[in-house]
């Protein structure tokens, strides 16, 4: 068993802001470790300031029907219960020092663990599109770009950003978090002061499905950054970044970014008509809506390069599951990131004209492949092996301690999505149950019900107690 990393530790960039990042997948060692729980904050708030955060909050009013109260309460529940998920996820990341995906193979094996990254890769796809698209429309109102251009720019400084790493984009995330962040609270308290229609409060209504539908959309919103939150945070010191500090510095961060832009949005999908963006530019006025536009371009541009960053160590981890001594540096990720920058604006271009109804869709899938993922991943970190894992083993011809294929995790995987289909309510596909109950989705929450409590059962049982492992970390329950 090859159980060493192709690359010798300590060979990538020696600490310095102005090294291009140089590792992959491969582990962070200790004497490269950097950055404070803080700056967990900074990154995901900044990181949900863009326009699509907007455009799906303004689902709940358009798609769903709420009213902006209603609305509200769907937003707060979906994204307190989601982003409570992710960030335990992200605390695994100092723990560890390796990205999500990887951490996976110790839950379904080198070579099961394709199963969710290429899931995971179609996600970065279709998030990274969509951002082109919305952020396009912003460069769109306050300069004479066309949208082809500015989905081209968009995806250029994205794929700068991504290239030169992760230490710029932590830091980029703490200079938007408050210049940006601040332009967006004076404008949502403009809004909220007078500046829309008299009569929102009194639009829209209530629906037991429409309720649920929008707290799917918010929980999955969180939930959706669970595969990547930890490559963000896999730098950090393990001593100084405790399992709580991190998973609460990226909750807050993450939640608030998002709850923010996304109860504007709802109350421009009652107050306006037709593109939200562009609702939202002529509410504001001339000077501020400008700032706002601008804000949403810039920041759209950073989200995006995070989600390229994700994809290309997804498409790395992919690949060196079969060549596992292949660990590509600074250029290789340069032209993976280029070809998959190149994939996502053939995509914005073509989605661009039924924007709203492929990315509603999109949410969806995501929604039903993530949902029975993260429990698993969860469980297995948290319940099971509190936090033990054998690393050198992630990277192993063979898989180590956790072999190539792990039947258990990925049949209960199986199971977890076949159990959401009766409960599914969407416009590709309503199941039975779901139809019973009103077309009320609850596929998530079926996930969730089935695969936490069987993965528990089975894999409790299946884990051998004696594999080699590190002592559990700081913060993690005891057995």
């Amino acid at each position: 068993m090859d159980s060493q990393p192709a690359r010798p530790p300590g060979d990538d960039l020696t600490p310095g802001p102005e090294r291009i990042e140089r590792r992959t997948i491969d582990v962070v060692p200790e004497d490269e470790r950097h950055g404070r729980t803080r700056d967990l904050f900074t990154i995901w708030f900044s990181a949900n300031l863009g326009p699509l955060t907007v455009v799906t909050g303004a689902l709940a009013p358009t798609a769903f029907g709420l009213s902006f109260y209603w609305s509200l309460a769907a937003l707060l529940v979906g994204h307190l219960g989601g982003g409570f998920l992710m960030a335990l996820h992200s605390a695994q990341g100092p723990q560890l020092g390796v990205p999500q995906m990887i951490q996976s193979r110790g839950q379904f094996g080198s070579v099961g663990a394709l199963a969710v990254v290429l899931v995971v890769i179609v996600m970065y796809q279709g998030f990274f599109a969509s951002n082109l698209v919305v952020g396009a429309q912003s460069l769109g109102q306050v300069t004479p770009l066309g949208e082809g251009t500015g989905v081209l720019l968009c995806a250029v400084v994205s794929l700068a950003v991504a290239v030169v790493g992760y230490r710029l984009m932590h830091r980029i995330g703490a200079w938007t978090t408050w210049a940006f962040g601040a332009i967006q609270v004076v404008g949502a308290v403009y809004l909220f002061a007078g500046g829309l229609p008299s009569d929102f409060l009194t639009s829209g209504g209530f629906s037991v499905a429409g309720f649920l539908g929008m707290v799917s959309v918010g929980a999955l919103w969180q939930i959706a950054y669970a595969p990547y939150v930890s490559d963000y945070s896999r730098y950090m010191p393990a001593h100084r970044a405790g399992v709580r500090s991190t998973l609460w510095c990226t909750y807050a961060g993450c939640v608030l970014g998002s709850v923010l832009p996304m109860v504007v949005g709802a109350a421009i999908g009652i107050a306006g008509d037709g593109d939200p963006i562009a609702a939202l530019h002529h509410l504001l006025g001339s000077t501020l809506g400008q700032l706002t536009l601008w804000s949403f371009a810039l920041v759209t541009m950073l989200t995006n390069s995070m989600n390229l960053y994700g994809a290309v160590l997804c498409a790395v981890t992919a690949v060196q599951t079969f060549a596992h001594r292949w660990l590509p540096r600074a250029t290789g990720r340069a032209v993976i990131g280029a070809a998959l920058t190149a994939l996502s604006v053939a995509l914005a271009l073509a989605l661009a004209d039924s924007f709203m109804t492929n990315y509603l869709n999109l949410i969806y899938v995501l929604q039903y492949v993530l949902i029975p993922w993260t429990a698993i991943n969860l469980v297995d970190f948290y319940l099971i092996r509190h936090g033990a894992y054998d690393v050198p083993s992630f990277f192993a011809r063979d898989g180590g301690v956790y072999g190539r294929w792990n039947v258990t995790a990925l049949a209960v995987y199986a199971i977890g999505i076949l159990a959401e289909i009766p409960f599914m309510a969407q416009s590709l596909y309503t199941g039975p149950l779901a139809h019973a109950l009103g077309d009320t989705d609850l596929g998530w929450i079926a996930g969730l019900v089935v695969t936490v409590p069987l993965y528990w059962l089975l894999a409790a049982r299946s884990t051998h107690r004696d594999t080699p492992a590190p002592a559990p970390i700081t913060g993690v329950p005891a057995a």
